[in-house]
């Protein structure tokens, strides 16, 4: 006799084009929906969803995917993927017997909670996918990606054209290198530092986590210098330098704000800030989110970088390293459904934010100061 698989919880999955300024990037590839395929899970990809990817329509229905001409066909389908929140023109689709797997960030974002709750959506949010080590697979890539952006965008900045201190962060022989500061030494930290310490800035990175500092020093062997982070310490380097990068994360929750409005008026005049934690309300306290149209701000004569979506200016890189990591998760959600895939894998348990309006997540809900309910008992 044989044996047939049990048929998937979620039958479809849609992938719309993302609306958020200049976000090129798509939450499946050709490769991913081939995956959901051969699972007899259908696929739905809004016409031109990965073209600021450089994936064309015909490389996903070649792939087995359906094209669907508008945002309302791809949402109409069982569970929706994507890269980032619902944008409030997108709140129309939100509907009870949804399941939506994205970045939600839903401390930075309470509008969208509110959407969320009031629409009974369930919804899993990539970033608080956590294991049992407390690591974040799903936010890490894009940490990363952002993290080696960090000091491109600074640098950039930092040029004396585009309102900067007009310095080099290499320097030259004879001629000091830009000074570094980076707040946070996680995956967004350190990938910062690494890229600034290839760009032959002097680089210093403080976190609270002493072993992680000592974790990074053994890897570069002083080529970053490392500080024990509180505020004494912070002050003196933020004050003296050229580029801040703040990347301090509390997983789920809002970013604490570790520089202060005063001590950014203390800091070299036309230094740069680059806030990456800007998508989870930002640890500066002058940080005002911004696009990748209108990247930059003035404050108190520092130049401010704040995209909410910084992986979204290189799309294709970003595409790729951030389904990699979520396909399997994704399978997991379409194959069970949420609830059961969260009983499964404690990682999924935790990935989910709202269920039939009621949230779930602990640490989201205190951001939001809402109280979280057992996802379980629903």
């Amino acid at each position: 006799m044989t044996r047939t698989a049990a048929a998937p919880a979620i039958s479809t999955v849609g992938v719309p084009t993302e609306v958020k300024t200049a976000e090129h990037r798509v939450a499946l590839t050709p490769d991913g929906v081939r995956e959901l395929d051969a699972r007899g899970i259908k696929v739905h990809v809004q016409t031109g969803a990965g073209i600021g990817a450089s994936i064309a329509d015909d490389d996903y229905a070649a792939a087995g995917a359906t094209i669907v001409p508008t945002a309302a066909d791809a949402w109409a389908q069982d569970m929706v993927v994507k890269v980032k929140e619902p944008k409030a023109e997108e709140f129309q689709y939100l509907r009870e017997d949804l399941t939506l797997f994205t970045y939600l960030h839903l401390a930075a974002y309470p509008a969208v909670a509110d959407a969320l709750l009031a629409s009974k959506t369930t919804s899993v949010a990539y970033e608080t996918v956590q294991l049992a080590n407390g690591s974040l697979p799903l936010l890490a890539p894009m940490s990363e990606v952002a993290g080696r952006l960090a000091p491109q965008m600074g640098a950039h900045f930092l040029e004396r054209h585009k309102g900067g201190r007009g310095v080099l962060m290499g320097g030259v022989p004879g001629v000091s290198p830009a000074k570094v500061v980076v707040l946070g030494a996680g995956n967004v930290g350190w990938s910062s530092a690494v890229i600034a310490a290839g760009m032959e800035a002097e680089v210093t990175v403080l976190d609270m986590n002493l072993e992680r500092l000592r974790y990074v020093d053994q890897i570069h062997k002083g080529r970053i210098s490392t500080l024990a982070s509180n505020q004494g310490s912070i002050e003196r380097t933020v004050m003296e330098a050229d580029l801040v990068i703040g990347a301090v994360l509390v997983a789920g929750g809002r970013a604490p704000v570790v520089v202060s409005e005063d001590l950014v008026k203390q800091m070299k005049p036309r230094s740069v800030i680059v806030d990456v934690a800007v998508d989870q309300g930002g640890c500066i306290a002058t940080t005002q989110e911004t696009t990748h149209d209108d990247p930059v701000f003035e404050q108190h004569g520092v130049v401010h970088y704040a995209v909410g979506n910084m992986p979204g200016a290189v799309p294709h890189t970003s595409t790729y390293a951030l389904t990699n990591a979520t396909l399997p998760f994704q399978l997991q959600v379409a194959l069970h459904g949420a609830v059961a895939a969260g009983r499964r894998d404690a990682a999924i348990e935790h990935g989910i934010n709202t269920v039939n309006g009621q949230h779930t997540n602990a640490i989201v809900a205190e951001s939001l100061d809402a109280t979280a309910v057992n996802v379980f008992e629903v």
